[in-house]
């Protein structure tokens, strides 16, 4: 019954799971599978599962990657997002993604500086992030993922939108049901 619902939740919801028009899309952007994470920087288990995405989507090399910023875990939780939006908001899609794969290992609270120093040393210009964080189109970004999260009936990450299929927890990506 619950795949059932879901099933119908996400069809009911396609445009807004998977072409939004904000959320970051990598991977194969022309790919025939698109994989979508509900995802929060302070997770364990999204931690757990980012390796294997990601190995996942470059040894496919057919995958469209959607990663809905959804920050669920407090406060260090939406400081981590918010940082990560304005990043892809003000500096693209790359910068985004070398971002989110600090963050996702980052085990500190970001605050300004710190924020600064990070994209730095990624080899990025912080100054037009920084004073874009509490930016409202950011608190949009977050807060329209938000809203589809509670018409999808998401309450924790990873959660995973695949085809028709939501897969909720972390999931075994090596399992033969995967795609």
């Amino acid at each position: 019954a619950q795949a059932e619902t879901d099933q119908s939740l996400v069809v009911s919801n396609a445009d807004e799971i998977f072409n939004d028009g904000y959320s970051y899309v990598g991977g194969n952007l022309e790919g025939d599978i698109t994989l979508v994470e509900f995802q929060d920087y302070r997770c364990s288990y999204c931690r757990k599962a980012h390796d294997e995405v990601a190995e996942l989507v470059r040894s496919d090399g057919n995958i469209r990657l959607v990663i809905k910023e959804f920050p669920i875990l407090g406060e260090a939780s939406t400081d981590a997002s918010r940082l990560a939006v304005a990043t892809l908001h003000k500096l693209g899609p790359e910068a985004y993604h070398d971002l989110a794969n600090f963050l996702i290992t980052f085990n500190g609270n970001l605050n300004p500086k710190n924020s600064a120093g990070i994209l730095k040393k990624l080899g990025h210009d912080p100054a037009e992030v920084i004073a874009y964080l509490d930016d409202a189109a950011v608190t949009g970004h977050i807060g329209k993922i938000h809203t589809l999260a509670r018409t999808l009936k998401i309450t924790g990450t990873p959660t995973f939108v695949i085809g028709n299929e939501m897969v909720r927890g972390q999931y075994d990506t090596n399992d033969a049901g995967w795609f």
